[in-house]
């Protein structure tokens, strides 16, 4: 029976017993996996994640593409230069572009993952693809899910998320749950049907309501909204195939 486990944090990540045979399923839900699903479905070419803001310029010099894009936040603020990293900020300036993209958390947990077999983002906009995704091509591996978190500190959104796709996979099918995947899952099947208050009452949410940006709050909340698994592959995530609906 294959094993699922949960990391809290992206500091959790140890990129030296990451194994070629882990399949790698980051969330950060508030917002930078979300954003990058949204981008994705908006039409952007692909999202180019980046460590920090030195190397998103770097990046953007070596493309010299008039098709690019530069998207980012550090703690929270939008770095000079850069577009919003909110998702529905970003809705009318991706399509056929490619979004490189540097957030605190979201993109380095992205990048820390990179030598597992398979790396993909989730949300809540995409986990039962996801999972799909998952049942059909990694029968037989181990499924790490790594929770982003904030500034190296436990957040409940990214937990919440991992208990959803918990829950999208255990749907007829048997896995082995470590404790904390145990944990976010039950965390999860207590409060399923209420998505966005735990949404507004997390530490990042409460930041996003603080500058009026409750309706970002009701998008990320929305569950299964898109037909979309996006997957690193070489310092680039793409995706297969997308729809508005499932």
């Amino acid at each position: 029976m294959p094993k699922i486990h949960v990391l809290l944090t992206k500091e959790e990540i140890d990129e030296h017993k990451i194994s070629e045979e882990q399949i790698m399923v980051v969330f950060d839900v508030l917002l930078a996996t979300t954003t990058i699903i949204s981008a994705l479905k908006d039409g952007a070419k692909e999202v180019i994640p980046v460590l920090d803001m030195a190397e998103a310029r770097q990046t953007f010099e070596e493309l010299g593409d008039d098709d690019c894009i530069l998207a980012g936040e550090y703690d929270g603020l939008t770095l000079d230069g850069f577009y919003s990293p909110n998702p529905l900020a970003l809705r009318d300036v991706v399509k056929d572009q490619t979004l490189i993209l540097s957030t605190t958390n979201g993109t380095v947990a992205v990048k820390k993952s990179a030598s597992a077999h398979k790396v993909y983002c989730a949300s809540l906009l995409n986990n039962l693809s996801v999972s799909k995704k998952i049942k059909t091509d990694h029968t037989d591996q181990t499924i790490v899910i790594v929770c982003a978190g904030s500034g190296g500190v436990f957040n409940i959104e990214d937990f919440y998320g991992a208990g959803h796709l918990l829950s999208e996979l255990l749907a007829e099918t048997s896995y082995d749950l470590t404790d904390s995947a145990f944990a976010a899952l039950t965390f999860y099947e207590g409060l399923k049907d209420q998505p966005t208050q735990v949404l507004q009452k997390s530490s990042v949410g409460r930041m996003l309501s603080k500058h009026q940006l409750d309706h970002v709050l009701e998008f990320v909340a929305q569950k299964n909204l898109y037909d979309l698994v996006p997957e690193l592959s070489d310092g680039r995530i793409l995706i297969e195939h997308s729809s508005e609906k499932i």
